[in-house]
């Protein structure tokens, strides 16, 4: 059967803002990508919509190719799920998600709300999810295409996407540092690879993440893929016991910095984004802007110094677990 074109991409180009307050607090020019604005709420949408459309577009070339029997499978700890969901439903098909039994119930029902066509909680880790998903729920149905939330070529492209958005919206000029955070990996995988492309590949990336999700940190160090016993942090979303090998492979070359911080400081400049930005992100993204609040962190991360005209752009990734509570909560911890 004829299968009609699919329908608008399942990602968005996002603004690139810059921050009076964050350029004050850090001594720059801090530019905010506001991959919060992507239709389910974070840059996971560029990855996982990336990878989901061309696994589509390899369906409709075969001779007989059903469209409607696809079915995509993902497992996530939130915001790939949120983001395979709503890909999904922008391209007219189904999709199922597991979670962890760390996923928050309001992640849940972001997903069922979305469109999702079940929500599977199984696992005290992704990884636990992932194999279930692999093996009690993919191999049952014919049409099931797997969704990975991080650990593909396909997903990193999707996200080298952004890059290409930021060297159009800074007009050529190239940043003095660009700031991400890790979990499994992607995100930083597809970064890399954009600045390869886009011959930036001089241009500093600082990889944060909390303690207790830092197996990216802890990988560089042993320049080997270091395994965490399990996630001790409230920054679920990066909660990969095991980042990508090709995270780690992009990780040791020469214009990486890795830096970690705790849950504390996270949640601190959660509330300060918050408070100046009227933006409220999970403590996933808060690393990203700590390094930028916390004082003359980003200088000494960077290990040189930064002055007012140089440039940095902050990957605000988004995040849909969080919520007013997560905001009371935070206030309260600090107090």
């Amino acid at each position: 059967m004829a299968i009609p074109p699919p329908p608008a991409l399942p990602w968005r180009k996002t603004p690139l803002l810059e921050s009076a307050g964050l350029s004050r607090a850090a001594g720059c020019r801090v530019h905010l990508k506001l991959e919060n604005l992507q239709p389910a709420g974070s840059f996971k949408s560029r990855g996982i919509g990336y990878y989901m459309l061309a696994r589509l577009r390899e369906h409709s070339d075969r001779p007989d190719s059903d469209r409607v029997s696809v079915h995509f499978y993902s497992s996530s700890g939130g915001n790939a799920g949120l983001a395979a969901v709503h890909a999904a439903v922008a391209l007219k098909l189904p999709c199922t998600v597991v979670v962890p039994l760390t996923t928050q119930p309001r992640m849940i029902e972001k997903m069922k709300i979305a469109g999702a066509s079940e929500v599977v909680q199984m696992g005290a880790s992704w990884q636990e999810a992932d194999e279930y998903l692999r093996k009690e729920l993919l191999g049952k149905n014919a049409g099931g295409v797997y969704v990975p939330p991080f650990d593909h070529p396909d997903v990193w492209a999707g996200h080298a996407g952004m890059i290409e958005e930021i060297v159009e919206q800074l007009a050529g000029t190239k940043p003095k540092a660009i700031v991400c955070s890790v979990g499994g990996g992607g995100l930083f995988s597809g970064l890399q690879l954009g600045l390869e492309k886009a011959g930036w590949e001089n241009v500093p990336v600082v990889a944060m993440e909390t303690i207790g999700t830092d197996c990216f940190s802890q990988s560089i160090k042993a320049k080997s893929l270091v395994t965490l016993p399990k996630i001790t942090s409230k920054a679920r979303c990066l909660g990969a016991r095991r980042c990508a090998g090709k995270a780690l492979e992009l990780g040791l070359r020469p214009n990486v910095r890795s830096a970690v911080v705790t849950d504390e400081v996270a949640a601190r400049a959660c509330l300060r984004l918050a408070n100046e930005e009227r933006l409220i992100v999970e403590l996933a993204c808060g690393v990203n802007v700590a390094v930028c609040y916390e004082d003359g962190m980003l200088a000494r991360v960077l290990d040189d110094d930064v002055s007012k005209d140089d440039v940095v752009v902050v990957v605000l990734c988004g995040g849909s677990d969080v919520d007013l509570d997560s905001i009371q909560e935070w206030r309260q911890e600090a107090s």
